[in-house]
């Protein structure tokens, strides 16, 4: 039975590569989708090859510090593994989603809506499929080894280290590079010069596409890969710390198996997407449809599992409280970025930008409620039904289906790629609505990935810490003392409290400085070069890919070094205690700050949209342009700097555990 996991993870690599194959074999189109498509895949993975060769450099450098600490080499091979499968994932997602952007279109040009969106979707599924097969393999793999024995298990941690490491650097790399593309192209494109969203005079636009992919593909998916590993890393922890009185070996066994249960789950919900995208003529439906059929069927298939294993069923309470509380949080996201709110957002225009932000930021703070009092119910019904080990359950049951997620999250790229083209290639009014309309549904996707990614990064941190704490005090024989009137626990709570703020202010500076040389090259253009305006020449695409791509990856070191670097030096200094505060305050910080950040920003950006539509006075009008300034304002919020923050917590924490036995 060990060997389910691992035989699931190669299924999943089958399915993936099966669905690649599937969406190469369909027509790629000519002349300029092909000529366009071709720029931004090259751009893509220009950018993907600089950002792993320093992620190459970082990744080998830790594993050096770790073979020749007390962690030893085991560790290092984990952490090693950990690093190649989350590298491996965002490479082959990011590699499908550039080629499957032009099928999508060409598919729309000729098919019409049906095609379009099967052919983005199967490109999405890729992604999908490649985190949730990974994963599973490269634990499944390490568990063979080191899992099965409590007293080694710990050297699995080394696996997350690793994935957390990639996660954060393509995160906040990919963010820099698509927000600076993005600012740039906006506001010199369409508020100075009053040319259109995507139109191929503008220099910043092909950079603005790769920005697509590297941000909301690759860094995305390795997001979504670190919290997932993360959350079955944490639970076989915390199962190996429990002791005698418990079923140890079927505790620490099962998040594995519930997370190969979810692959198969996933997969059957990709192919529901499939039989029923001619039943719906809104995309969304269909999604929504294969979504909840893979929830449900995991559900219940968890349900048998669990009665297998002869575990007590108060562990399927808390898979369902996962499962239901990831559902809950994707819908309240929904609401906040596609509901009510963005109306009055769109309305507030009306009296200018500056009411547009004031409107923005208070539906930003106030849709931080109810997903945070989600978490806390699951969290009280898990800890209710099983203690903290329910707490890491329930964050596996929320992430056992990321296949599913994960895919219609990497649909909403490709689909907005696809309109990008579309836009590029002059290819007609109808066209465009067909791509406008699968853009609009993968923007509403990747608003809810975004809720989903929060809410999952939080539980996943949670029963992090809760294994950091049982390992360090089974290495110090007694409880850790982490209560308030610990003055060491108060320092280490204000330190982990100010700390993802910082970060936020270094990768908002970051878009800020990157988009700043981005408008200076993208103006220069426009006045440089002979008729660029009039359509009559070519504007010099390569230079504004090369500044987005320079910018990010300069600008990504800092953040990414400074997560690592924090834990290890508040543990080493300050001790244990402290370090438990720095976590407790950390994960606050960043729950918070990463909802009202993606959820401001979302809620911003389809306000633009809902009065490009033809509300409140259509493109070109007063309140257009006051739309566009918060527009801008949130690129850098819901793309950049709050997803930032799913990934921050997790580092920090898993950066701890793997420390723990240091301590």
């Amino acid at each position: 039975m060990e060997f389910i996991p691992i035989y699931a993870g190669i299924l999943g690599i089958f399915i993936a590569v099966g669905l690649f194959i599937l969406v190469l074999t369909k027509d790629s189109g000519s002349g300029k989708i092909e000529d366009i498509s071709n720029k931004i895949h090259l751009g893509a993975m220009t950018f993907i090859k600089r950002e792993y060769s320093i992620l190459f450099m970082f990744v080998a450098i830790v594993a050096i510090l770790i073979f020749f600490s007390n962690l030893g080499p085991n560790t290092m091979f984990a952490f090693l593994l950990g690093a190649f499968c989350s590298a491996l994932a965002g490479f082959f997602g990011m590699y499908t989603a550039t080629k499957a952007n032009s099928r999508t279109t060409q598919a729309a040009h000729i098919n019409g809506l049906s095609d379009a969106l099967n052919i983005s979707f199967f490109g999405g599924a890729i992604m999908g499929m490649s985190v949730a097969a990974l994963g599973v393999l490269g634990l499944g793999i390490l568990y063979i080894f080191f899992g099965e024995d409590p007293s080694t298990a710990h050297i699995i941690h080394g696996f997350g280290m690793g994935a957390s490491s990639v996660a954060l650097f393509s995160r906040v790399g990919g963010g820099i590079f698509t927000k600076s593309a993005d600012v740039g192209a906006d506001l010199v494109g369409k508020v100075e010069a009053g040319i259109p969203e995507d139109d191929p005079r503008n220099p910043g636009v092909i950079a603005d596409n790769v920005g697509d992919n590297v941000g909301d593909v690759t860094g995305m998916g390795s997001d979504i890969f670190e919290s997932y590993c993360g959350a079955i890393i944490a639970t076989i922890a915390i199962a190996s710390s429990l002791g005698s009185d418990y079923p140890t070996e079927e505790m620490m066994f099962i998040p594995l198996m519930l997370a190969s249960v979810g692959l198969l789950c996933s997969f059957a919900g990709i192919v529901f997407v499939k039989i029923v995208s001619n039943s719906f003529t809104d995309p969304s439906s269909s999604l929504r449809f294969g979504t909840l059929s893979s929830a449900l069927a995991f559900i219940v298939a968890s349900y048998f599992l669990v009665k297998s294993f002869s575990l007590e069923i108060g562990i399927w309470y808390s898979i369902i409280a996962g499962a239901l509380g990831g559902m809950i949080i994707g819908l309240v996201t929904e609401y906040f970025t596609a509901g009510k709110p963005v109306s009055e957002i769109a309305k507030s225009a009306e009296t200018g930008s500056a009411t547009v932000l004031i409107k923005g930021l208070s539906v930003g703070m106030v849709s931080v409620v109810v997903p945070i009092l989600t978490i806390v119910i699951i969290i009280f019904v898990s800890n209710a039904f099983t203690g903290l080990y329910g707490v890491g359950i329930a964050a596996v049951g929320m992430l056992a289906t990321v296949g599913m997620t994960m895919a219609i999250d990497a649909y909403g790229p490709i689909a907005d790629n696809a309109g990008g083209i579309a836009e590029m290639a002059d290819l007609g009014e109808e066209t465009r609505k067909i791509t406008d309309n699968l853009d609009e549904v993968g923007n509403t996707t990747a608003a809810i990935g975004k809720g989903f990614a929060i809410g999952a990064a939080a539980l996943a941190a949670l029963a992090i810490i809760t294994a950091y704490i049982a390992e360090v005090s089974s290495h110090h024989g007694s409880n850790l003392d982490l209560s308030l009137n610990n003055p060491y626990v108060l320092i280490g709570l204000f330190i982990g409290g100010v700390f993802p703020y910082f970060i936020a202010a270094l990768t908002m500076t970051a878009v800020g400085d990157a988009a700043f040389e981005m408008i200076k090259e993208i103006r220069r253009q426009f006045k440089e070069i002979p008729g660029l305006l009039e359509g009559k020449a070519e504007p010099d695409t390569v230079k504004c890919v090369d500044i987005a791509t320079s910018a990010a990856l300069k600008k990504m070191i800092l953040p990414g070094a400074s997560a690592v670097a924090l834990p290890i030096i508040v543990g080493f200094s300050l001790g244990p205690e402290t370090l438990g505060g720095v976590l407790g305050g950390a994960l606050l910080s960043c729950v918070m700050l990463a909802l009202t950040m993606a959820n401001a920003g979302g809620a911003w950006d389809n306000a633009k949209k809902y009065i490009e539509k033809g509300n409140f006075g259509g493109k070109g009008s007063e309140a257009h342009k006051a739309a566009v300034v918060g527009d801008t304002v949130g690129d850098p919020f819901k793309d950049t700097s709050g997803p930032s923050m799913n990934i921050l917590i997790n580092v920090m924490a898993i950066v701890s555990l793997v420390i723990a036995p240091l301590l």
